[in-house]
């Protein structure tokens, strides 16, 4: 009996061990499949136009042109643009993180008429894409006197359904009992927040953090809309300056398209031990 025991005990832990390889094998193809475009990209960056696209692709190009990485700086305002991109970015970031987490707390947390229906109707807006409603929303923006500034796409992004439903769901993990010590001891709402559930809510904040520095860095139709003038456009939007009527010279994208890349990825990196576990406690409750 012992004996059948063993053998039973050590068939299993082999399918598992099988099962791990073929699970990872898996992930680790998928992880390439996803790597592939961004190799071409980076690859690309460094050729002539007219190898961009030569087939068979030529990954590592053989007369490699690095100086694309010199020409973006002169022929657009690419600096302009990035320090556009990232004062828009940082500061809906920041707006996003305050609104939404100082929402969800009241939601979670605070008893009041009307609660649940107004957190439905809010929640509810994630169903209507924003094309449905940009056109009477830019003319809002024009009648207040905000068209081609930044302070339009802060205004329209500075809050955010998502936010308040994700770090909601984090507040109703954290019990109430907290909570009500705190009240007990004399403290505010306002120091509960701040004090207790900002600090407990680090993976929520951070995966919330890097979602939405993701959307606004690459948000394309936003400042296409609003911004006219060069001084004011992001980096999506100068991207396009290397498109002209008959042409465009993709190598020059390519290597600028990299540049925007990189706070993305930095952002992501140094937040991602956070991201899993954020992502992950915005799905239980209680």
């Amino acid at each position: 009996m012992a004996q059948t025991m063993a053998v039973k005990s050590h068939s299993a832990k082999a399918q598992h061990r099988v099962t791990m390889v073929v699970i990872y094998v898996l992930l680790v193809v998928i992880a390439a499949l996803m790597l592939i475009p961004f190799l071409w990209m980076l690859s690309a960056s460094f050729k002539m136009n007219k190898d961009v696209f030569a087939f068979p692709i030529e990954w590592i190009p053989s007369n490699p042109r690095p100086r694309n990485y010199v020409d973006i700086w002169t022929k657009i305002p690419l600096l302009t643009f990035i320090g556009n991109t990232a004062k828009l970015t940082i500061i809906v970031t920041l707006l996003q993180l305050f609104t939404s987490s100082f929402a969800a707390y009241a939601f979670a947390k605070l008893n009041f008429k009307g609660k649940k229906a107004l957190f439905l109707g809010y929640i509810a807006t994630i169903a209507v894409p924003w094309q449905a409603y940009m056109v009477p929303q830019f003319m809002m923006m024009r009648s207040w006197g905000l068209n081609n500034t930044h302070l339009a796409i802060i205004c329209l992004q500075a809050f955010s359904a998502f936010g308040v439903f994700l770090m909601k769901q984090f507040y109703e993990g954290v019990p109430s009992e907290l909570c009500e010590a705190a009240r007990i001891d004399g403290l505010s709402e306002y120091g509960i927040w701040w004090r207790i559930m900002l600090p407990l809510s680090k993976p929520a904040l951070s995966t919330l953090t890097i979602f939405t520095f993701v959307s606004t860095w690459n948000d394309f139709l936003g400042p296409l809309i609003y911004l006219t003038k060069t001084e004011l456009k992001t980096i999506q939007i100068g991207l396009r300056m290397f498109i002209s009527q008959y042409s465009a010279e993709y190598g020059l994208i390519m290597a600028a398209s990299v540049i925007a890349l990189i706070p993305v990825l930095i952002v992501f990196l140094a937040l991602q031990k956070y991201f899993v576990q954020g992502v992950a406690s915005a799905g239980l409750k209680g």
